[in-house]
């Protein structure tokens, strides 16, 4: 068994485990309703999956004897749905903060729970589409020199994701930057029309863009070493440094739900409510302003 192998696994059990966790805070307080929760409950809903097809993926490469093709496929196609729909809705994400800061007065009426959930389910129709196109028969197992760093997946398959990703990268980018200039400038506005003192709002704007810069250096990190491997290399080059850039980016799927969830306030108060029964007196109320992005 490959240590990577094994490493990819246990990645993916904590994975799957720790957006369990996410999404079960979701479902079970009624309170976590709104638009923004549900964005984060479908990239938890990604994650989930992508960390269960890791798992799936090691099942049928060590455990399942003979090997069935259909079970490859499917374990296969699991895991570019998975993380389709993990990238998708880190841009909803992205999309819902920018109309957030950029429609303030008119976000919470145009931007309706029914509207959020159409547009949700739109995105995982479509990522499940992607996971489906190696059981369609746009797979390698039958010619292996076509086969891309992940099997079954093809080169032509594989280049494709990797250059939309790249542009989906670059358009989550292109939106941060407008929501920073946006919430530097709504900070300088109140600061104005409540004369709060500099220091205030210097710490709050350097807040946020201490958020800025984890949210992209941590996805960029992750994803885009391995997205550019896959547009240059194929099956014939060594599997070492596919695994080498492929556990940093399975490991973003461990780091999302710190980043998106775990830091939320509202969210925060649910798992202290559920794991003490109480939520403690340092516990900070501060409601989340535009400059914290």
């Amino acid at each position: 068994v490959s240590p990577w192998d094994i490493a990819l696994c246990a990645t993916g059990t904590a994975v799957a485990g720790e957006n369990a966790l996410v999404l079960a805070v979701l479902f079970y307080t009624p309170s976590l309703r709104a638009p923004m929760f549900l964005l984060i409950g479908s990239l938890a809903l990604a994650d989930l999956l992508a960390g269960l097809g890791l798992v799936a993926n090691f099942a049928v490469r060590y455990l399942l004897r003979p090997p069935s093709e259909a079970a490859e496929l499917g374990a296969g196609g699991l895991l570019p749905a998975a993380f389709s729909a993990s990238v998708c809705s880190l841009l909803a994400i992205t999309v819902d903060r920018y109309l957030s800061l950029y429609n303030a007065l008119t976000y919470h009426s145009e931007r309706t729970l029914g509207f959020t959930c159409a547009m949700v389910l739109l995105m995982w129709v479509l990522c499940l589409g992607v996971g489906l196109l190696p059981i369609l028969g746009w797979n390698c197992l039958r010619d292996q020199s076509a086969c891309s760093i992940l099997r079954p997946v093809t080169k032509d398959n594989a280049a494709v994701l990797a250059v939309t990703f790249l542009l989906l990268f670059a358009l989550m980018m292109q939106l941060y930057l407008q929501i920073c200039k946006i919430a530097f400038r709504h900070a300088q506005q109140i600061a104005v029309q409540h004369q709060f003192i500099a220091t205030a709002q210097a710490t709050s704007t350097r807040k946020g863009l201490s958020t800025l810069s984890l949210i992209l250096g941590t996805f960029a990190l992750c994803w885009i070493p391995f997205a550019i491997y896959s547009l240059v290399a194929d099956s014939s080059y060594p599997a070492v440094y596919t695994y080498s850039l492929a556990l940093p980016a399975t490991c973003n799927s461990l780091i999302n739900p710190i980043i998106y969830a775990f830091r939320n306030p509202d969210i925060q108060k649910s798992l202290w409510l559920a794991c003490c029964g109480c939520i403690p007196s340092t516990f900070s109320s501060r409601p989340r302003t535009s400059s914290d992005v």
